[in-house]
């Protein structure tokens, strides 16, 4: 009888551990989204309200939260292969490797872990399906800028499911020559190429493996900043519904998916506080529906946000103690779609451009003057770029990590941040902590201060893979 107690007792240890497992594992990375970028967003929510303080974000208010560190090997600042690296694998390495260690040697990615213990697997982002976030889960390259030799690397590994805008050097290696364009390849790993969530959702059916990415018209190999987006383009949310619906084809095992909000940092190198706070909402709606998913499976069901780093070094506050991110509202662009518009201005008119039609332009895309009063130095900031810029004609665009700007856009991005009373340190990266957020099976793991190779570490426990 004692022999049957023992054993019984056993059993039910054995399933209640196999019950706090996470059969299913949202992992989503905000690039270059640090503490006050979150903060930034949750006080612009709170003054669209009409009130100070907060109005929470979805994945800001899960129950866990902490904060992790995110130094690389070789450098105080992590880029993001190095920082996605280490969320992916759990490894430092140095600045630039993706999927290897400072020796170059192959770590193997939570994600290759989760596929080698028969789970579904999907990588997906808002960027390029070869960018260096996704590829730290399923490629081993010393260099991110191998963007060739990295797509070769997603066929290699076989996983589920892949999205994103498109691929950077499809036909191309690294070192500069031609190569057979992946696209074919693509099909012919046994892979279904989806371009578009209306093509996606005509062969989800009979496909075995999927590749969803931006429609064929799209002009860029990123989808477009939240702010610049018009009907019918490609969206996080859609890609991360997507993801979903095809890791559950036919499946009892559980999967694995990771989602990069990878504009976010885009937009901090440029210092565009307005597109920032669009990226970081456009990430929200994306943990919206695992959320939704997390209510149906609570007990199964892991969700983890973080960061491979801040960008910008933004702050709130320039004088006073006062903010009023309520401004940038009024910005209907980008900053790098504003640019375009005043190209297209300079060109439309010859060169030959006026003050006030200068300023109408402003007004229109910014709200400056008509919704947002400036300040006599502010509007002199505007007038003698534009004076030097359209009247003497010496045009230097202002350049950051992803986007050359034309000289009074960027004028423009520095008096919306004047305006919205927030600073920049920095056009890269910085040092700063970024925050943890977690909900369900296993996620007491995640409170209180970590490293970054910690969170993958913990993913892998929580959800039990070999």
């Amino acid at each position: 009888m004692k022999r049957l107690t023992y054993l019984l007792f056993f059993v039910l240890l054995a399933v209640t551990a196999q019950a706090q497992r996470a059969k299913y594992v949202f992992y989503f990375i905000g690039d270059g989204m640090g503490l006050n970028q979150v903060n930034t967003t949750e006080m612009y929510l709170g003054e669209q309200e009409g009130r100070i303080g907060i109005a929470p974000l979805t994945f800001a208010s899960f129950p866990v939260a902490g904060m992790a560190t995110t130094y690389s090997a070789t450098n105080s600042i992590t880029d993001s292969a190095a920082g996605g690296t280490a969320l992916a694998t759990g490894s430092k390495t140095y600045n630039g490797a993706i999927g290897v260690n400072t020796d170059k040697e192959t770590v193997m990615s939570v994600a290759e872990r989760a596929k080698r213990s028969g789970k579904k697997v999907g990588v997906t982002t808002s960027v390029s399906v070869d960018h260096a976030t996704p590829a730290s889960f399923y490629a081993h390259q010393p260099d991110r800028n191998m963007y060739y030799e990295i797509a070769q690397d997603m066929l290699k590994a076989g996983f589920d499911f892949y999205a994103g805008g498109g691929f950077l050097k499809p036909d191309k290696t690294f070192d500069g020559k031609s190569a057979p364009s992946i696209f074919p390849q693509i099909e012919e790993a046994g892979y279904t190429l989806a371009r578009g969530v209306d093509e996606y959702e005509a062969k989800c059916a009979d496909a075995d493996k999927m590749v969803l990415i931006q429609d064929e018209d799209a002009v860029d190999t990123n989808l477009p900043y939240a702010i610049d987006r018009e009907e019918g383009d490609l969206t996080l949310k859609q890609i991360t519904e997507s993801a979903i619906d095809f890791l559950m084809k036919d499946n009892n095992k559980g999967f694995f998916l990771m989602v990069e909000g990878g504009k976010i940092d885009w937009a901090c190198h440029n210092n565009d506080v307005a597109t920032v706070v669009r990226e970081v909402l456009d990430l929200d709606e994306a943990v919206k529906v695992a959320y939704e998913f997390y209510k149906k499976h609570p007990k199964e069901t892991l969700i983890v946000i973080t960061a491979d780093h801040e960008t910008g070094g933004l702050g709130m506050g320039r004088e006073g103690y006062t903010l009023a991110l309520k401004s940038v509202v009024n910005q209907d662009n980008s900053q790098e779609m504003l640019s375009r518009a005043i190209t297209d201005l300079r060109k439309n008119a010859g060169h030959k451009a006026t003050w006030e039609e200068v300023k109408a332009l402003l007004a229109d895309k910014m709200g400056f003057w008509e919704e947002l009063p400036l300040s006599w130095e502010q509007e002199r900031l505007l007038h003698d770029v534009y004076q030097e810029s359209f009247v003497e004609n010496h045009v230097e665009f202002a350049e950051s990590m992803y986007a050359k700007t034309e000289p009074l856009a960027a004028a423009a991005r520095k008096v919306m941040s004047q305006l919205a009373l927030v600073g920049w340190t920095s056009g890269d990266h910085t040092a700063e902590y970024v925050p943890v957020f977690a909900i369900g099976a296993g996620s007491k793991a995640f409170f209180g201060k970590m490293d970054n190779t910690d969170i993958p570490k913990r993913i892998a426990k929580a959800a039990g893979y070999k």
